[in-house]
């Protein structure tokens, strides 16, 4: 039987709905990773331009990059802990001399390094990759020192290291603004997408520090419009080894406190004091 003249009309708007919604879907599937990395490309500067007697070292990953990073000597007096520092989602290295001069002031050496893509570095980020980065950072600072070695992950970051602490446990880990998940963060900030179906990097972080039997902090801002405060939390409750549970006060993601602040670097040393005693 043919439909009556409204019918069909009703049936066209749902088939070039549908059409739309599998398009912008498709779209969103293919570029999602652009959403996800914020990646600065240019080359950053000379090591030692930037941090006085930091070292340019190059990392080789697994699949045959050779990335772009920087060794920083403690200026303090050593405390025999160094620091493997895995960035957020977004700029580059440099963006964290802040963090490593002041953490090198008290007695840590740290090693920054930039991700695939990211510092003028080759390749393109994934979850996949940044875990292979990781583990090519991890591999270079054992390498080059006795010291018990501290991760810390800022926001992307912290999944990078709570991912690379279920195969390579350190000594200690800090976590600066964790989230739950990607899928949980990401229906946060996009409610009307299918975000859980069309995610293909996950960074199940709460599932993955359950495994990690080592002494943890977390740091977070209460402000944060990024990464909320509760999924910070989450983290923190998810955590057999959680020895601290830093709130800094109305702080929000990417506020200077959460990069260099007192807070941060008190709870970075404390933590490096205890897993050295």
């Amino acid at each position: 039987m043919e439909l009556p003249r409204w019918g069909r009309r009703a049936a066209r708007v749902a088939l070039v709905t549908a059409v739309v919604a599998v398009v912008l879907l498709s779209v969103l599937w293919a570029l999602q990773r652009h959403l996800i990395y914020l990646p600065d490309t240019a080359r950053v500067p000379p090591a030692a331009e930037v941090i006085p007697g930091a070292e340019d070292v190059t990392l080789r990953t697994s699949d045959g990059l050779r990335l772009g990073a920087w060794l920083v000597p403690a200026s303090g007096e050593p405390r025999g802990v160094s620091v493997l520092v895995a960035n957020g989602n977004a700029g580059d290295r440099s963006l964290r001399a802040p963090l490593a001069r002041a953490l090198a002031a008290r007695g840590l050496s740290v090693l920054l390094f930039d991700y695939r893509g990211y510092g003028g570095n080759p390749g393109a980020p994934s979850e996949q990759g940044l875990a292979r980065d990781a583990r090519a950072a991890h591999r270079l600072l054992t390498a080059r020192t006795d010291d018990r070695i501290v991760y810390y992950g800022e926001s992307l970051g912290a999944a990078v290291v709570t991912e690379l602490a279920t195969e390579h446990p350190p000594a200690g880990l800090v976590l600066r603004s964790p989230f739950a998940d990607l899928a949980s963060l990401g229906r946060l900030h996009y409610p009307f997408l299918p975000v859980k179906t069309l995610l293909r990097d996950r960074y199940p972080v709460t599932d993955q520090i359950a495994r990690v039997q080592v002494p943890t902090v977390v740091v977070y801002g209460s402000a944060d419009s990024i990464v909320p405060a509760e999924q910070s939390r989450a983290v923190a409750g998810a955590a057999p080894g959680l020895t601290r549970l830093v709130e800094v006060p109305g702080a929000n993601h990417n506020d200077l406190t959460l990069l260099d602040g007192r807070e941060l670097i008190g709870a970075v040393v404390e933590l490096a004091d205890q897993v050295s005693a």
